[in-house]
């Protein structure tokens, strides 16, 4: 029942109170577990999923299959051990800094403008973020009002305990000069943790000008990100020149061609590894649309299926972070979760992509 002294509604998925939030004690079967895919719609098509009516077909469907459920709960909870545990946290190569393994995409969410509803409820997903022990927020240029969004959201006392990652198109100093000053204006801040060239497609490209921008105290770390194989070589070949301190690249566990060189060229020149659209390109939720969680998955301690999906990718011993979109609080929490208890070894990796394959 409802906790006392509360108001709670019932919407698509099950009963929440006023703040989106669900009564504890509710869980939905594994088998309708359903998750936000990033499908951005804004300017870079490499970037973003792309939409089209069958994706949004299936996952309404599932979405009626959980509210007709919904009566028996929502989420299904991490093992107890688990839920005990903190966020995991791997070092960034080329300093040892330490850095949470789960972090917030914002291509898909962030860019709501002035809608105050809308970003009280972004606010609530950051909020989440911190206090599920994350800190990782990455965000771009060219992520239409995100950067101004996430300015204006932040909180001035939370801005110290985030480890915020914004993208330039532009290499060059004349063009990504302005570029940068205006992403630093949007986001209200001096600094980032993190300044990426975004979606490199030339093996030529320079970190020059970001390089003066670190010197500058702009940022701290220098980066570059890939969300096409078709430029995986020219990603390669920069990682292998200019080893910067993060490569950031389209990986999932339906994408996984990023492991075959880019990922040990990352681990070669000690790239820190976040990974883009960890949640496949196309929503992979579809596929395992109505199906259970296999048994075998609490031996990882994936009670879900985005962690199934996201402990796929920690897993792997290159990966720093995942990074997976959601304006949604609810989903952010079962995100970091995957960030807690045991990851898949080798072995079980192999037999999580044979059973996804079958699918």
């Amino acid at each position: 029942m409802p906790t006392a002294g509360r108001s709670f509604v019932k919407r698509r998925g099950g009963l929440v109170n006023c703040r989106g939030r669900r009564p504890a004690g509710l869980s939905v079967p594994r088998s309708v577990m359903v998750h936000e895919a990033s499908a951005p719609t804004m300017t870079n098509f490499r970037d973003h999923h792309p939409r089209n009516a069958a994706a949004a077909a299936t996952r309404r469907h599932v979405l009626a299959i959980s509210a007709g459920l919904a009566i028996g709960g929502v989420f299904a909870a991490p093992p107890a051990g688990a839920r005990s545990l903190p966020m995991a946290t791997r070092p960034i190569p080329h300093s040892g800094e330490q850095l949470p393994v789960v972090g917030l995409g914002t291509a898909a969410n962030f860019s709501v403008g002035a809608d105050e509803g809308r970003r009280a409820a972004l606010g609530e997903v950051i909020e989440r973020l911190i206090e599920g022990g994350g800190k990782l927020i990455d965000t771009a240029s060219s992520y239409g009002a995100a950067e101004e969004v996430l300015g204006a959201i932040i909180p001035p006392e939370a801005r110290g305990r985030l480890f915020l990652a914004t993208k330039l198109e532009n290499a060059d100093m004349a063009s990504g000069a302005p570029e940068l000053r205006r992403s630093l204006d949007r986001l209200r801040t001096g600094q980032v943790a993190l300044l990426q060239l975004h979606n490199v497609s030339r093996a030529s490209q320079s970190l020059a000008a970001f390089r003066d921008w670190k010197a500058e105290g702009l940022c701290r770390y220098v980066g570059i990100t890939t969300t096409s194989d078709r430029d995986y070589a020219a990603a390669e070949a920069i990682l292998r020149r200019e080893k910067p301190d993060f490569l950031q690249v389209d990986y999932s566990l339906a994408e996984r061609k990023a492991e075959t060189r880019l990922l040990p060229a990352a681990a070669e020149v000690g790239a820190a590894v976040l990974t883009a659209l960890p949640f496949g390109r196309r929503s992979i939720f579809r596929a395992v649309a109505g199906r259970t969680l296999p048994d075998w998955a609490e031996a990882f301690d994936a009670a879900t299926w985005p962690q199934f999906f996201l402990k796929y990718l920690l897993g792997h011993e290159a990966v720093t972070a995942v990074i997976p979109g959601t304006g949604n609080p609810d989903h952010m929490a079962d995100n970091l979760a995957a960030g807690r208890g045991r990851l898949p070894d080798a072995a079980q990796r192999r037999a999580m992509a044979a059973f996804f394959d079958a699918l």
